[in-house]
């Protein structure tokens, strides 16, 4: 067993990261995510990444690129405004194939909005939120101890796939405290012979870059990502299914939100309505295939998603379902987390 602790979300993610082999962070300060440049920095002293307070986010993303070519393990986290400022380079980032790990803890938007929870970043996460045809690993936590494990995880996806990843958390999680199980230090031994670690007299130049000028290598270049998107897809899909075996009325949710709904769950079943839970871990590669089994199951009736925004996933899950059942909406906005009596409400309706 691991060291227990009794820690905020944000903090417990920042540690974790030590604790992953972390060799360097750049960053901005944006509610509600600072404290992981500042548990970063308390926590300097005592080991030996590189941390550096950014002048933006926009050169936080490229000192991120700059250092992840080199081979080193790196991250960065922010908030939505700030998350929107990178995109350009998440873009670059994705199309050199640079494995390194992103955070967007959720703030409530558009524009500058709140800084309440949201997940209204979803389409921004799983659609690609920069230009061209590209994919991030996203993994959506749901407490504090998946604060930890997935940034742990995300790094060795990232590692494993030449790719960047994504944890979409939310304020709500960053700044919740619970208890956490902390891994003992993961030794972190890079093997990255692609890296810019200067030309030794055997090989030719390692060159990185997201520049193809000539159409037909561009066009090359897309199908070999397009290729390493599917073993992806093959292999790191991610779900949690909550009283599914009998259910009836399926409610979709992730991170904050799924917690809200397994309560909704159970008061609904004391009322007699046969509710499960489908939550989706990561929104990409997204379960498509699961939930278009649950949707041929005879004794399911519909499903609800539940979103703390205007209805981002539960597009996902219609085209999932492929209109074998309904699908319907239910969410909050503005920073307001929904409670489970509105959702058993919401489901009630729809059973009329």
């Amino acid at each position: 067993m691991g060291e227990i602790k009794f820690m905020k979300g944000n903090e417990a993610l920042a540690e974790a990261a030590i604790r992953a082999g972390m060799q360097g962070y750049f960053g901005y300060p944006i509610t509600p995510q600072s404290e992981v440049i500042e548990y970063l920095a308390m926590e300097e002293p005592k080991h030996s990444y590189c941390l550096l307070q950014a002048e933006s986010e926009v050169a936080a993303v490229n000192m991120v690129y700059g250092a992840a070519a080199a081979g080193a393990r790196v991250w960065t986290t922010t908030s939505s405004p700030g998350f929107s400022l990178m995109q350009e380079g998440v873009s670059y980032i994705a199309c050199a194939e640079l494995p390194c790990v992103f955070v967007n803890v959720v703030r409530g938007g558009p524009g500058l909005g709140t800084i309440q929870p949201s997940q209204g970043d979803y389409f921004q996460a799983v659609k690609g939120g920069g230009h061209g045809d590209y994919h991030l690993i996203v993994l959506a936590p749901n407490s504090v101890q998946e604060m930890v494990d997935f940034v742990i995880l995300a790094f060795e996806l990232a590692d494993n796939y030449r790719t960047p990843v994504l944890l979409l958390s939310d304020g709500a999680i960053g700044q919740m405290m619970e208890k956490v199980e902390l891994p003992e230090n993961i030794p972190y031994k890079p093997d990255k012979p692609w890296a810019t670690t200067g030309k030794p007299p055997d090989r030719e130049r390692n060159i990185i870059t997201s520049l193809y000028i000539k159409s037909e290598v561009m066009e090359e270049k897309n199908r070999h990502l397009q290729e390493k998107y599917k073993k992806i897809e093959e292999n790191e899909i991610r779900f949690e299914e909550y009283k599914i075996d009998d259910a009836e009325v399926v409610i979709s949710a992730f991170g904050l939100t799924s917690r809200v709904c397994k309560k909704a769950v159970d008061l609904a079943r004391e009322e007699g309505i046969k509710m499960g839970l489908f939550r989706p871990i990561s929104l990409w590669p997204f379960p498509a295939k699961r939930i278009n089994e649950l949707a041929s199951l005879d004794r399911v009736k519909f499903f609800l998603s539940t979103e703390m925004n205007l209805g981002q996933m539960v597009e996902d899950i219609r085209l999932a379902v492929e209109g074998k059942k309904p699908v319907h909406f239910y969410g909050r906005q503005g920073g307001i987390v929904p409670t489970p009596e509105e959702i058993v409400g919401a489901a009630r309706e729809h059973l009329k």
